[in-house]
């Protein structure tokens, strides 16, 4: 019939047509090239992500502000500022997805049948064709000696050998060139082979699985997470976080309600100089600790480096960076009698109180790292190097009230109001640790723990699965024996490899020696 010619199939009538182009269709999205050009599609818009500041990063205000009011519109519309989230990139994920899946179906049959049934016989003109092919002629005093020796030299070069034994008929000829048929021989013929590196046939599809966790894991971990940054000052409690979202030009601020408050309760950096600042090259770690109050599960501790996250309800916790407005962890501090004596010094920690053996409390209020007066008349700090660096505390004297006093460095304030005597004392600090006013933490809340089964298991599965399949590779050698007219065997060898050819070749120019009987050094080897 024509092209209406229409088979039944399953009690409906099918246009063949239409059967050939869906044939055509799965066969184009299982093919190589096209998964090949999804891949560096997923890549390039990965490179955007990379490139674009994405939104609820730490920095992304600036970038944004910098951006122009054309950049902003064109990006805010193709998604660029939350690009993992968009929609074409989750399908893109889809469609290689689906690309692996049908490819992996299609080849891998083939595949498996290397392992499951191995070509173990092989005939003297296969085995010649082959580009690694030798014929050998030795004495033995049967065929299974002749065997025997394959088979150790094979075994001695990794290959796991097995003998196959069969009966092959030959025919005389005539004197016109012809098959003689009534001089048919049976001929005995033995075939050793040997592999290694079977299973590295479905490293592809290890690779395979691999990128489909990969992309699913961070699919659920986009569908079901999110991230964002909090800003950690000693003694700042919250139970929310602030998100961004953008609609085209327009800037958008929500919170996001926690299951938990929040409280800093310390944050460290430890310097690898201490008379530097406290920038990012003077740095060794930074440490923020944290108290989290949940009204169904307790209180809990947390204590985080740059080395050591925080894990709770889904939730993990980062060190991002510092806020590096200079201000002090502890300080050491002397109170100076105003009517003359000896000094009293003692330590006073960030957020803390001491109290002096005649009763006085000192409490402390803020740090200032550069103080000056601002244009208000008010105490201020010009910038956040420890330039003039002053403790701002709370002094109550016994039965008195309590008064503001300012605790500069040696004498700097003693020609000035602020360092006059008060609640009895002059104030004064020797000496402080370095700290920055607050820590940015990025949280990343993941509750289906997807970032982890992408890259534990897709990223390292990935990186394991490249490595078997690039670094070995599936080794096959026959040999087929046959015992020649002279009384001695003829034993025809060949092989192949499905990765580094160079390699199977010096290993098989020692397995012809070894059938040989003779030994090949490591310079003929190459």
């Amino acid at each position: 019939m024509s092209a209406a010619q229409e088979t039944i199939r399953s009690g409906r009538v099918e246009p063949a047509g239409l059967k050939h182009y869906s044939e055509r269709v799965v066969k184009f999205l299982s093919s190589v090239r096209f998964g090949v050009g999804m891949l560096i599609l997923l890549v390039v818009l990965s490179m955007i992500g990379m490139l674009i500041i994405q939104q609820n990063v730490n920095g992304f205000d600036a970038y944004y502000a910098s951006l122009t009011p054309a950049e902003r519109t064109v990006y805010s519309a193709l998604g660029f500022f939350d690009i993992y989230n968009s929609w074409y990139y989750n399908v893109l994920l889809l469609i290689l997805s689906l690309n692996i899946v049908l490819a992996s179906m299609d080849h891998f049959p083939a595949a498996w049948a290397y392992i499951r049934n191995p070509k173990k016989t092989a005939t003297k003109d296969w085995l010649k064709a082959q580009k690694d092919n030798a014929v050998v002629h030795i004495y033995a005093d049967s065929h299974d000696e002749a065997a025997d020796k394959v088979k150790r030299a094979f075994a001695a070069n990794g290959m796991k050998p097995t003998v196959s034994e069969t009966e092959m008929r030959t025919y005389g000829v005539d004197a016109a060139g012809q098959k003689d048929f009534s001089k048919i021989e049976t001929v005995r013929q033995v075939t050793v082979f040997g592999q290694r590196g079977k299973w590295n046939r479905i490293g592809a599809y290890i690779v395979h699985v691999s990128l489909l966790t990969l992309f699913l894991g961070h699919f659920v971990a986009n569908q079901t997470g999110f991230d964002a940054d909090v800003r950690m000052i000693p003694g700042d409690a919250t139970d929310k976080i602030q998100m961004i979202q953008f609609d085209l030009d327009r800037k958008e601020k929500f919170d996001v309600q926690l299951p938990f408050t929040m409280t800093c309760t310390d944050i460290e950096q430890r310097l690898i100089d201490q008379r530097r600042s406290i920038d990012v090259t003077n740095t060794l770690d930074w440490r923020t600790q944290m108290r989290v109050d949940d009204p169904e599960y307790g209180s809990v501790l947390a204590d985080i480096s740059m080395n050591k996250p925080f894990n709770y309800r889904g939730y993990r916790f980062f060190q991002a960076q510092t806020i590096p407005m200079g201000s002090a962890r502890s300080m050491t501090l002397r109170a100076v009698p105003e009517d003359g004596g000896e000094s009293i010094p003692f330590e006073l920690p960030r957020l803390g109180t001491h109290t002096l053996a005649d009763g006085t409390i000192v409490e402390y209020e803020e740090f200032l790292p550069d103080f000056a007066f601002n244009a208000q008349g008010n105490p201020d700090t010009r910038t956040g190097d420890y330039n003039n660096p002053v403790a701002v505390l709370g002094v109550t004297p016994p039965g008195g009230e309590r008064e503001r006093v300012f605790a500069f460095t040696g004498t700097v304030a003693d020609g000035l109001p602020v360092g006059n005597a008060k609640a009895g004392y002059r104030w004064r600090m020797d000496a402080f640790e370095k700290a920055p006013f607050a820590h940015v933490l990025s949280i990343k809340y993941d509750p289906y723990n997807g970032a982890f089964i992408a890259w534990y298991f897709g990223g390292f599965g990935l990186m394991g699965a490249l490595a078997f399949v690039f670094f070995f590779s599936h080794r096959r050698a026959w040999a087929v024996v046959e015992q020649g007219p002279d009384g001695r065997y003829e034993i025809t060898m060949g092989g192949h490899a499905n990765r580094n050819q160079l390699g199977f070749s010096d290993k098989f120019k020692r397995m012809v020696a070894n059938v040989e009987g003779r030994e090949v050094s490591d310079e003929n080897e190459t």
